[in-house]
């Protein structure tokens, strides 16, 4: 025996291991899945029970816009976010890293693009 295994006999007998493969990992019906719990973020739905035991609906996901992940490097997240800020501070409140790039991209004209060097 290994140091590791008479470890294991040690903590636990023959029948408690038994019990416990048969119960946990080879049962002949699925598990039982437990109800997700609800998000604690504002506006984030997810599909459970109500307290009555019935069923709640997901709320349809938006299909006019869609999460994006893009990975930038940190000098330009840095000149994003202070054009960010000085718009934020000329008065456009609701400024966001989201709404400038898509403002940029409406007034972007590719043919001024220029192409990369070989």
């Amino acid at each position: 025996m290994t140091e590791h295994s008479s470890a294991a006999h040690a903590l636990f007998d023959r029948d408690e291991i038994r019990e416990v493969l048969e119960t946990s990992f080879y049962r002949t019906e699925p598990a039982p899945i437990e109800p997700v719990a609800k998000s604690k973020r504002p506006g984030v739905a997810r599909a459970g029970k109500t307290s009555a035991g019935r069923k709640t609906a997901r709320k349809p996901k938006p299909d006019h816009y869609e999460i994006l992940c893009i990975s930038m490097y940190v000098e330009d997240l840095a000149s994003l976010d202070g054009k960010v800020e000085a718009l934020k501070q000329r008065g456009h409140r609701r400024m966001t890293r989201s709404a400038l790039i898509r403002y940029a991209l409406e007034r972007l004209a590719i043919e001024d693009v220029p192409r990369p060097s070989i």
